[in-house]
């Protein structure tokens, strides 16, 4: 039983994680591509059963925990390269994206790719990715000094104390202390049934090169390629072509509902994959199939959780993830400093992932790896 609540909250954690965190941005983006508030709904309500469906079934078939999430990273690109485009266009670009995305995975050129670069260094990526997020809860004590005291409090006594339900009480300690103490406005929350809309899509060589072709880049590098390094730095066997596969075939088909990308999850995933999801990293699956589940219910209540979402205080989320990921961050340090022959190409792709660094719309997660890589070329003593 206490192994079934720690997976279900893993998985629970996750989604409220990956929801609230970036809601905010598939929200403007409705919004530059002239929608309503009415088609956010409608475009959660995709995005969450697409990633339930997906996030389940990959994981119980190949038995290793794949959590499948929108890109957030693709989102904040789209706000900026869709401004002129019509909803028509912008969704012909989602498809056209997505192809790309399924035609990496059956040529299996990204699988290729991935298995040429060391665990240390995708190591050493996962914790560039994510070592923001734990510092981020001590710089959002700034803002909620007792909420996220006691949050973190509470996760310290809990991992000595009564480790399989640490992050729950974490949860539940967090969401108290915010509403004792007025940070919780829920007083225009109202309860409102998704509905799906359907937008043809109009395939315009422009939007697909200035859209398309970045939001595929995007993906790749910064959602798809941490996410391969999570799953290589847990030590999993990563099933690269088939979640590529899969991800890509099933947003072709979505994108005119409102699928404007999904790929696999990193530091939501991130979170199914610790220790606190289940000691055994043979069952931690089943976490993942539980943030399927919580995804589909969060997509049958997309209407209502996106007003419920701007009542809540983004300090307390984001200190909620960086606490979820503690052990992940701790973990991915350790061993992608193992060995003395990669320590300085760890360190430099640490860095540049963690940095801000962003060239030709590639994020740092991808520049991290190529500086690490070039690290470890030019500093190998044969």
């Amino acid at each position: 039983m206490s192994q079934l609540i720690s997976r279900a909250t893993a998985g629970l954690v996750a989604v409220i994680i990956g929801f609230t965190s970036s809601i905010a941005l598939i929200y403007q983006l409705v919004m530059v591509l002239g929608g309503t508030p009415d088609l956010v709904a409608s475009w959660v309500l995709m995005l969450g059963l697409a990633m339930g469906v997906s996030s389940i079934a990959l994981s119980y078939y190949y038995k290793v925990p794949i959590l499948v999430a929108w890109s957030t990273t693709g989102a904040a690109l789209l706000i900026s390269s869709a401004q002129g485009y019509t909803l028509n266009q912008a969704v012909g670009a989602f498809m056209f994206s997505a192809v790309l995305v399924f035609l990496c995975g059956i040529t299996g050129i990204f699988e290729k790719m991935m298995n040429k670069i060391p665990s240390q260094l995708a190591c050493a990526m996962l914790a560039g990715v994510l070592v923001n997020f734990g510092i981020d809860v001590f710089n959002f004590m700034n803002e909620l000094p007792l909420v996220i005291g006691v949050m973190v409090a509470v996760y310290l006594c809990g991992k000595r104390y009564f480790p399989r339900f640490a992050m729950l009480a974490v949860v539940v300690v967090g969401f108290l202390m915010a509403a004792m103490t007025g940070q919780i406005d829920t007083s225009s929350w109202q309860w409102k049934l998704s509905e799906f809309t359907f937008i043809a899509p109009e395939f315009d060589l422009n939007a697909m090169v200035s859209v398309g072709l970045p939001l595929f880049i995007v993906t790749m590098t910064s959602q798809n390629l941490p996410g391969i390094a999570v799953l290589k730095a847990h030590h999993y066997k990563a099933p690269v072509s088939a979640a590529l596969n899969v991800t890509g075939l099933l947003n072709v088909f979505i994108a005119p509902f409102g699928g404007y990308s999904i790929n696999l999850a990193a530091i939501t995933a991130a979170i199914c994959m610790s220790p606190e999801a289940d000691k055994n990293p043979d069952k931690r699956y089943w976490a993942s199939i539980a943030g399927g589940v919580f995804y589909i219910i969060m997509a049958l209540l997309a209407a209502t959780l996106v007003g419920l979402v701007a009542s809540l205080p983004q300090a307390l989320i984001l200190a909620l993830a960086g606490i979820a990921l503690f052990a992940t961050i701790a973990s991915s340090l350790q061993q992608a400093l193992t060995e003395a022959y990669y320590t300085e190409a760890a360190i430099v792709t640490f860095l540049v992932t963690a940095s801000n660094l962003t060239l030709f719309t590639v994020g740092s997660a991808f520049w991290g790896i190529v500086a690490g890589v070039i690290t470890l070329v030019m500093t190998r003593k044969d």
